[in-house]
């Protein structure tokens, strides 16, 4: 039996300078496009770089991942602390159907092409807990607010920190829509079935699709909770502005009580 080729994927910023990075690695690359960078080097060893911040290995050591990673520190925007990390096996069985074990895949035939896929939905996988990790965070700070507003009826949220809230929420939830690819399959597997089949079974196996809908879920509670929370925002606005003029008019009358009796 083969021994298993490991994938490790980083997650190690919100955005990876692509266009920088192949300047500065000037290596023959196997595929390349505006989003994503994939090279082979010796001894079966791979690398696979993503602009939503994402690097995949394969066949490489943990000193040899770590150089690599802060060898292009300074093309990381909004680097991320601690790295989010995935790991997963291919194994090459030559004439065996596409098997999925517990942190495994095997398959009859590996190559290239292969190895790109399988780096391509284990890079989707960490992305996919680093923003369930960003919209739990939302999630916990809406539940904060709506504690506050059960307990003393009130919000203390002011409007400019709802806004910077608000402008978090709809960053995220474009993020997301940008990086994560579960419903846009890679040319490659548009003319190959076996490729096509590998990157179905993938997405089933780490769940892409289910993960994926709970981010919608979640996404949309928090979206009806700041609807909520504007509302009542507005409402607040509207009251003080009653008084405002309440009181205008009252100085008003004053003033010409005053202009009559003197």
């Amino acid at each position: 039996m083969a021994s298993p080729i490991k994938l490790h994927a980083f997650l190690v910023a919100k955005q990876l300078d692509i266009k920088g990075i192949k300047s500065f690695l000037d290596i023959k690359l196997l595929a390349d496009s505006s989003s994503e960078l994939f090279y082979r080097f010796a001894e079966g060893k791979y690398q696979h770089y993503f602009n939503y911040g994402v690097i995949v290995f394969a066949g490489y050591t943990e000193e040899e991942m770590k150089w690599a990673i802060k060898a292009v520190q300074a093309f990381q925007r909004n680097p991320v602390e601690p790295w989010l990390r995935d790991n997963h096996d291919i194994r090459l069985e030559p004439g065996s159907e596409i098997q999925f074990e517990f942190n495994e895949v095997v398959v009859g035939s590996l190559d290239d092409k292969v190895m790109r896929i399988a780096m391509f939905n284990l890079a989707q996988s960490v992305a996919m807990d680093y923003y369930h990790s960003v919209t739990e965070n939302l999630l916990a700070e809406v539940k904060g607010f709506t504690q506050e507003l059960e307990v003393s009826g009130k919000l203390s949220l002011s409007r400019k920190n709802m806004r910077r809230f608000l402008g978090r929420a709809l960053n995220t939830q474009n993020e997301i829509a940008e990086n994560i690819y579960i419903f846009d399959a890679p040319e490659l597997v548009w003319d190959d079935q076996f490729l096509d089949k590998l990157h179905i079974g993938l997405i089933r196996h780490f769940d892409l699709r289910v993960r994926f809908s709970e981010l919608e879920y979640t996404m949309r509670i928090i979206e009806d909770n700041l609807t909520v929370f504007r509302e009542i925002s507005h409402q607040r606005e509207s009251s003080l502005l009653e008084w405002i003029i309440i009181l205008l008019i009252l100085v008003e009358v004053l003033d010409m009580i005053i202009s009559k009796l003197f």
